[in-house]
């Protein structure tokens, strides 16, 4: 079984996100979304809430699970037996980090592949920052979030009537 994780903070998760998520699930037999654990980047959302929300979208997705994780991806994609991780790639400005971060992983367990795949073109300039950072002032944002996201954020930011 061809195993593929795709990692991320997803707070929150995307269109775009869930776009990626469908291209690797007719990629590999199982898709892992596994949902970082980084207090650092301070994120809006606790990893129990990203994961409940990223379900929430797979629930007929019987080849993808999601969970959280704390740590090292490369040590999580050898715990899962995962052949390779996968990355979202919107434009060129991503290019860069997401090499270095291939690069590193590769580095340490040159055994993972990293696979890139482009979300559709709608979902290009598309990220959960600037999700949330319109947010902060309107919640009329309704394209690129899936409804329980939409609600959600919503919710965080006092939008809810």
């Amino acid at each position: 079984m061809k195993i593929g994780i795709y990692p991320g903070s997803f707070d929150p998760i995307t269109n775009g996100h869930l776009d990626v998520i469908n291209r690797a699930r007719h990629i590999f037999d199982k898709v892992i979304v596994a949902v970082a654990i980084n207090a650092s980047k301070n994120p809006l959302f606790t990893s129990e809430e990203r994961v409940k929300l990223i379900e929430d979208n797979l629930l007929d997705r019987p080849n993808i699970s999601v969970i959280s994780f704390d740590g090292l991806i490369v040590d999580l994609a050898k715990q899962t037996k995962a052949v390779a991780l996968i990355r979202g790639m919107r434009a060129v400005s991503d290019f860069e980090h997401e090499f270095q971060m291939a690069q590193m992983n590769r580095h340490l367990d040159d055994s993972i592949e990293t696979i890139f795949l482009m979300p559709n073109e709608r979902f290009f300039f598309t990220s959960s920052n600037l999700v949330k950072q319109v947010f902060k002032f309107t919640d009329r944002e309704r394209r690129l979030i899936p409804a329980n996201v939409h609600a959600a954020l919503s919710k965080k930011f006092g939008h809810e009537a």
